[in-house]
């Protein structure tokens, strides 16, 4: 089989989001007029709406999920005697921060049919050393929380929600990202909604880590104390450990994204419901094709539709994954991808001494998913080309 991608019609993009004329006209006039560039009124704007949105308690825009994870994971006081759950089926930046503290990573297995954690993959890997559960609402779909909540009330155990593709869905009328002790957001460039490439937002539960958290995005910085005689003595601000030995990070978002940010929101409704029509439509044209599997949505959970991923089950016909994306790239065009290796077959994580796993699932899925290029500013005709393409690629995968 050839291995140029010349033939490449309906490419997979970098690229999620198209930006409408009046969400250019803000960047452009914050960019003109804010000042300042950064930490400034539209950053108090956007995380306002956005606690509004998802109805959490507090929310901090922060430079990128993967950053909002990194606070989460230093105010979750970690040690290297303590234990991490969570799934090796999501992306690296979900567990490096964690990793980075010194605890233990314990892999926990994904659900077959729904691709995520849930309660039942988690219990049996709680012991007296587990001190914090992390939940990925993986490609969209938010997880069955209830259960997860109770099991970590039950072991005082914190959940931090990785909320990154899973904005505006919600779980029994709650918020994905509003339900644990923390949610990570990200508005990447592949995101529903993209801050103009990176970007991120914190919600957090408790008083207490809120509190925390200004300084921790921001180099320590804070007012002094008391009275001053003059407002510049003895300096523009203070400089403070938010927790003791604890050095602080620069996780600020500018105010331009910021305003950006504020502005997609209107939009993100709208956004969700297209990918999930078009999402419905591509699964429905599927319907007579069993070898693909489609992530099940379970009673009670949403699904942003963030990505358009399958199971490829060709043990019936003698055919493997491979053997269709191989003609949907060279035959027919469509640039589809394998994404989410199980972290535990990294070398990073292998060398970090975290490469055992008992997580059959997690392996079986990986080993035979397909990820459709899901684009949300992806033209009407080109995706009525995907759809008629796949169908006439496994027509000549199930002939042989």
């Amino acid at each position: 089989m050839p291995t140029n991608t010349n033939t490449i019609q309906i490419p997979w993009s970098g690229r999620g989001l198209a930006y409408t004329d009046d969400e250019i006209a803000t960047v452009v006039d914050v960019m003109s007029q804010a000042d300042p560039l950064t930490q400034g009124h539209h950053q108090n704007v956007f995380e306002e709406k956005f606690t509004k949105l998802t109805n959490a308690n507090y929310s901090f825009a922060i430079s990128s999920c993967t950053a909002a994870l990194e606070l989460s994971a230093l105010l979750c006081d970690l040690t290297e005697n303590d234990e991490v759950i969570l799934p090796a089926h999501t992306f690296a930046a979900t567990a490096i921060p964690f990793a980075r503290t010194g605890a233990k990573m314990i892999w926990a297995d994904i659900d077959a049919e729904t691709r995520v954690v849930t309660a039942e993959t988690i219990r049996p890997l709680i012991t007296p050393k587990t001190k914090v559960i992390i939940v990925v609402h993986l490609y969209g779909l938010i997880c069955d929380m209830d259960p997860i909540m109770e099991l970590a009330s039950q072991h005082g155990v914190l959940v931090v929600e990785d909320a990154a593709q899973a904005l505006g869905v919600t779980y029994k009328g709650k918020q994905a990202g509003s339900i644990g002790d923390f949610g990570c957001f990200s508005f990447h460039t592949h995101k529903n909604i993209s801050t103009l490439g990176e970007g991120g937002m914190l919600t957090v539960k408790s008083s207490q880590h809120a509190a925390l958290v200004p300084g921790l995005r921001h180099n320590g910085m804070c007012g002094f104390e008391g009275e001053r005689l003059h407002y510049w003595q003895p300096a523009m601000s203070n400089v403070d450990f938010d927790i003791d030995g604890l050095w602080p990070y620069n996780f600020c978002l500018g105010e331009v994204q910021c305003a950006l940010g504020t502005k997609l929101l209107d939009r993100l409704d709208q956004i969700n419901q297209e990918r999930r029509i078009r999402a419905e439509q591509f699964i429905n044209a599927m319907k007579d094709y069993p070898e693909l599997v489609f992530q099940k949505i379970p009673r009670d959970c949403e699904h942003s539709w963030h990505l358009l991923t399958a199971r490829f089950d060709g043990e019936g016909i003698g055919k493997v994954r491979d053997d269709l994306m191989s003609l949907l790239a060279y035959t027919f065009g469509i640039r589809a991808v394998v994404q989410y290796c199980p972290l535990y077959r990294y070398p990073m994580f292998q060398k970090a001494g975290f490469g055992q796993a008992n997580c059959p699932q997690t392996d079986r899925f990986f080993d035979n998913m397909i990820s459709f290029p899901f684009q949300h500013w992806m033209p009407q005709d080109q995706f009525k080309a995907m759809i008629n393409q796949t169908q006439a690629a496994l027509n000549q995968v199930r002939k042989g």
